[in-house]
C-alpha cells in the first residue's frame, strides 16, 4: 500500500540522518525529494507545492526541541502536513435525526461502487443497524442483479424496484421508504448510475435522485489506483452533484498514492472509508494520522491490535500471554495463532502495519507466501497430540509420516519445525520482551 511513495519519503528522511542541525542547504535538498517523490505518486501539484513551502516554514523557523535530532524534528513536521492533508481527523458517517438515513453512492463504472455499498452494508452491522441495500439507476433495470447478488451472498436484505417504480422515481421513493420504515431499516444503502466517464446526462440523473432522496451521505466511490483521474471525478461530481464523504477502494494495490493525498484537499470532503481487498471484510475505517504514520514507515500497531482485539477470543490471549511468560508455547498454540492470523489479513498487510526501524526493521522486507500459513496448519493437523506438545520427539520417521497425512513435503515439516524452535529461542531473549512490551495491551 502505497509503497513507492513510502519508500521514496523514507529515503528523504533518511538523508536528513546524521546531520548535526537543520540548515537551508540540507533542508533544500531534503525538500527536493519530498516533492519527487510526490509528484511521482502522482500527487495534484497545488496539494504538492502547498505541502512543500508549509514543510520549509515550519522547519526553518520552529526551535528544534533539544530532545530531538533534526531527523525526527522534520518527521513530526512532514507526518502533522500529510495527517492534514489526509484530512486531519476521522469523521463518521452521519445519519439523519428521523429514520431512515440515506446513504446515497455516487461514483464511475469499474470504481467498485456496487461492491462498496455491500461492504458499507456489511460494517453498519457493527453498530447495530439493519441496512437494506437498493439499486436506484432509472435507466437500467438490470443494474439490481449485481448488488441483488451481493445481498444474497452477505445474506442481507434488498429491495427490488418494478419496471413502474423505474418509470415513476417520486413513487418509488414514496413505496421505499415507507417498507423500510415499517420493516425497521436503517440505513438505506443506495447504489446509483455509473458511467465510464462523467456526461451531463449522469449528473442530472444523479442530482434528481438527490433532490429525492434527501440523503444523509452522498459518498463518492473513487478507484484509488487511477490516481489524479480519480481526484479529477470526484471534484467533478462535488461541483455537479455535491458530496458528504468519499471512500477510496483499491487501496491496498495502490503503490503511488496520488489520489490518497490529492483527493480531501481537491475536494475540501473527508475520506470515511477504505477498500483494501475484494473481499467484504476488506474495509476499514480511515485515520489520516495512521495512514502518516504508515506513508512514513513508522507502523500502524493500533489498527493491527484493533484487528486482533476484534478476531481474537480474550481467554485464549490470556492463555497464550500466561504460556509466553512460561515458555509453555506448544505447536497447538502455534496452529491456534496461525488460524487468528488468517482472520486479520494477508500476513503482507500485517507486516504493513509495523514499523520499519528499531526491532522490527528488515521485516516488512520478508518475502511472505501466505499459502504457507495453510499448509502449516495442514501439517501440524497432521500431528499427534503428544508431537505436537513436544515436537522435540519427530524423528526422521515421524516427519515422513506427517508430511503423507497433511499430502506436504518432508522439506516444508523441517521448515516448520525449525521456525518454531526458532522462535522458542527468541521468546527467551530480551528482544521479544522489548516488542510485546512496544504493543498496546488488549482491552476486555
Amino acid at each position: 500500500m502505497l509503497d513507492q511513495l513510502s519508500n521514496h519519503l523514507q529515503k528523504a528522511m533518511k538523508y536528513l540522518r546524521g546531520e548535526g542541525k537543520i540548515t537551508e542547504k540540507n533542508m533544500t535538498e531534503a525538500l527536493r525529494m519530498i516533492r519527487l517523490a510526490l509528484l511521482e505518486a502522482d500527487v495534484n501539484y497545488k496539494v504538492v507545492k502547498e505541502f512543500i513551502e508549509k514543510i520549509k516554514r515550519q522547519a526553518l523557523n520552529e526551535k528544534v526541541l533539544s530532545s530531538l535530532s533534526p531527523t525526527q524534528h522534520v518527521i513530526k513536521i512532514v507526518k502533522d502536513e500529510l495527517t492534514f492533508i489526509l484530512g486531519a481527523e476521522t469523521k463518521g458517517l452521519n445519519f439523519s435525526n428521523v429514520p431512515p438515513s440515506v446513504f446515497m453512492m455516487v461514483g464511475l463504472q469499474g470504481c467498485g461502487k456496487t461492491t462498496t455499498c455491500g461492504k458499507l452494508a456489511k460494517w453498519v452491522l457493527s453498530l447495530k443497524k439493519s441496512p437494506l441495500l437498493v439499486s436506484f439507476d432509472l435507466k437500467r433495470l438490470a443494474a439490481q442483479d449485481q448488488i441483488k447478488q451481493i445481498s444474497q451472498t452477505l445474506s442481507l436484505p434488498f429491495y427490488e424496484m418494478t419496471k413502474d417504480q423505474v418509470s415513476s422515481p417520486q413513487k418509488a421513493l414514496k413505496d421505499l421508504v415507507k417498507f423500510a420504515q415499517s420493516r425497521g431499516f436503517d440505513p438505506l444503502i443506495i447504489d446509483t448510475a455509473g458511467r465510464l466517464h462523467v456526461d451531463e446526462e449522469l449528473m442530472k440523473e444523479l442530482q434528481m435522485v438527490k433532490n429525492l432522496l434527501n440523503p444523509a451521505e452522498v459518498i463518492y466511490v473513487g478507484d484509488s489506483m487511477t490516481g489524479q483521474d480519480a481526484v479529477k471525478s470526484a471534484q467533478l461530481f462535488n461541483d455537479k452533484v455535491g458530496l458528504s464523504s468519499i471512500i477510496l477502494t483499491k487501496l491496498d494495490g495502490d503503490a503511488r498514492g496520488g489520489a490518497a493525498l490529492s483527493i480531501v484537499s481537491v475536494t475540501g470532503k473527508p475520506i470515511k472509508f477504505v477498500g483494501l481487498g475484494e473481499k467484504f471484510d476488506q474495509f476499514e475505517i480511515f485515520y489520516p494520522d495512521r495512514m502518516a504514520s504508515r506513508i512514513l514507515g513508522l507502523g500502524d500497531i493500533l489498527s493491527l491490535v484493533e484487528k486482533a482485539e476484534k478476531e481474537a477470543d480474550a481467554e485464549e490471549a490470556e492463555e497464550l500471554a500466561r504460556k509466553l511468560r512460561k515458555q509453555e508455547f506448544t505447536l497447538e498454540d502455534f496452529k491456534k495463532q496461525l488460524v487468528q492470523m488468517k482472520k486479520m489479513g494477508s500476513l503482507s498487510q500485517i507486516l504493513d502495519s509495523l514499523p520499519t526501524g528499531g526491532i522490527y526493521k528488515g521485516l516488512s522486507k520478508a518475502k511472505i507466501d501466505d499459502k504457507k500459513i495453510v499448509y502449516y496448519e495442514a501439517i501440524i493437523s497432521s500431528m499427534t497430540p503428544q508431537e505436537r506438545e513436544n515436537p522435540k520427539i519427530i524423528n526422521g520417521g515421524r516427519r515422513r509420516r506427517i508430511a503423507r497425512g497433511s499430502g506436504r513435503p518432508v522439506i516444508e515439516v523441517n521448515q516448520l519445525l525449525k521456525q518454531f524452535f526458532d522462535m522458542k529461542k527468541l521468546m527467551k531473549k530480551s528482544q521479544f520482551q522489548k516488542f510485546l512490551s512496544s504493543l498496546p495491551p488488549l482491552s476486555h
